[in-house]
């Protein structure tokens, strides 16, 4: 699926409003960047259970998710059950990518919903991983999964399932941040994503306005950012 930003920009038609046209009218809800909303807390061997108990005690019932970047094995699956206790919003990549059948497993030996993240590289592994029942939750990242279309399709794909998505982030820059932006518009982006103020790796920005973090509603998602060449001839 190509996107022709020449025609979008031709027409004076934001990114946004091609996903709602191809979607239907975009709640208002859905272009909030505001203050954080959720706390995520990196995980492994020897820092887990403890961790999540301290930031449980004391700052009490923050919403709180954890994130094992693949961490851990099948046999560790009691010892995570623990996690239960904690209300966690999810639990995210527990076991090695390539391990959807155990994340299967583990996801009914625990009560956490299990998130899928570096898992899902293709709309057609996600098909997998919910057929088999591998996670509640999916990481939605472009970059890792092909583009907008891929992207699309893949949220098209939990929201008839009734898989959450949420948005990941990488190291982009602002063209990348206002394309995530774009994308998690979309209906089943329903949980607090990872797009971040592009300001965080970059400064200056190479777009202009950059990406920032508000807690206004106005229409900013309706405004092209615009490149910066003086600015991109300096990254090296």
């Amino acid at each position: 699926m190509r996107i022709d930003r020449l025609e979008l920009r031709l027409l004076r038609l934001p990114l946004v409003r091609y996903f709602e046209t191809s979607f239907g009218r975009i709640d208002d809800k859905h272009f909030l960047l505001v203050k954080l909303e959720r706390i995520k807390i990196k995980i492994k061997p020897g820092w887990d259970v403890e961790a999540v108990e301290r930031v449980r005690s004391r700052f009490g019932d923050i919403p709180l998710m954890v994130d094992a970047n693949g961490a851990y094995t099948l046999a560790d699956g009691m010892h995570l059950a623990r996690l239960d206790d904690y209300d966690l919003m999810m639990l995210e990549q527990p076991l090695e990518y390539d391990d959807i059948c155990d994340h299967a497993r583990l996801q009914e030996r625990i009560r956490t919903p299990v998130c899928l993240d570096e898992s899902i590289y293709s709309v057609r592994v996600a098909e997998e991983a919910i057929r088999i029942r591998a996670c509640r939750i999916v990481n939605i990242r472009p970059g890792r999964v092909g583009g907008h279309g891929p992207s699309m399709r893949l949220h098209d794909l939990c929201q008839a399932h009734g898989i959450s998505v949420w948005h990941g982030g990488m190291l982009e820059s602002g063209i990348g941040r206002a394309h995530n932006i774009h994308v998690s518009t979309l209906p089943n982006f329903s949980m607090p994503g990872d797009v971040a103020a592009s300001a965080r790796y970059f400064d200056p920005d190479l777009i202009d306005p950059p990406i920032e973090v508000s807690s206004r509603i106005d229409d900013a998602t309706e405004r092209l950012a615009t490149l910066e060449p003086a600015r991109v001839r300096c990254v090296p």
